[in-house]
This record gives C-alpha cells, structure tokens and sequence, in this order.
C-alpha cells in the first residue's frame, strides 16, 4: 500500500503575490521549503537540529517547477510532499500544489544532497533513510 503524501497547507498572502495578483513564481518555492522542513521535523530530523549539530547537512542541488495555474491571493493550497528517489547520498522530493477543489496548480521536486565533515557528497545516514522510505511510494524503486 502507498503511503499518503505529506501535507502542508498555506493561505496565498498579499506579499506572495505579484502586480498581476498571483503568486510571484520564485514564492513557490519558498512554500516547497516551507512543506519540507516541517516534513523533516515531522519524520525526525528537525532542519534547525541538524544546522545546529552539522553532521548531517542537507542541501539543495536542484529544483524545478512547473505552473498549471494561476494561485491567487487568498486561496488555501495544499502541498502534497513525497519522496520520489532516494541515493547513495542524495534524496529527490516531489511537491503536488492544489487548491480547495482539488485543482492541481503546480508542480515542483527537489534533490538534496548530504554533505558530509569535509563538506563533499557522503552516504545518507541509515536512519535518515528508513525515516524517507517510511514516505516513498512502494511503485517507485528506491536507489538508482
């Protein structure tokens, strides 16, 4: 069975938006990063824990996006946060935003990569691993 996505859900404010009245596309993933930290904390890794210890950084390599539908000041979305992929030493994130109905507005993935002491790619730690299988879809193969 496939576990349900993570949820995150915000109201689209007034300084997400642009002259148009939507969402300025950089915010989107502002929201995305807002989704995972609180999916880490969620699953045990809370993001300011590991910045503090800095045994298990985690950053950013790549990210993208695509825009379905205008999100427009005041609208709730949600996010739908799963892991799509996980490496050696490196994790992809996907991110599904819909509104209240349940229109899919956009999409967006990221890939985070752990950096070890010498501050080059390491293996993920074992337990960081399990805690993301625990959220993987059991139709995608994880590793590559």
């Amino acid at each position: 069975m496939t576990p349900p996505p993570f949820r995150h859900t915000f109201p689209v404010r007034l300084h997400d938006i642009d002259a148009a009245g939507i969402l300025f596309y950089g915010h989107l993933f502002r929201h995305a990063h807002d989704a995972y930290e609180a999916f880490m904390a969620t699953i045990g890794f809370p993001l300011h824990r590991l910045i503090q210890e800095g045994d298990c950084l985690l950053p950013l390599v790549h990210a993208e996006a695509d825009y379905r539908h205008p999100l427009r000041h005041g609208e709730v979305i949600q996010v739908d946060l799963s892991v799509r992929e996980i490496g050696g030493s490196a994790f992809t994130l996907d991110y599904r935003f819909t509104d209240e109905t349940g229109r899919e507005k956009a999409r967006a993935s990221t890939v985070h990569v752990h950096l070890g002491p010498a501050g080059t790619s390491a293996p993920l730690p074992e337990a960081l691993v399990q805690a993301l299988r625990t959220c993987m879809p059991s139709t995608v193969p994880a590793g590559r």
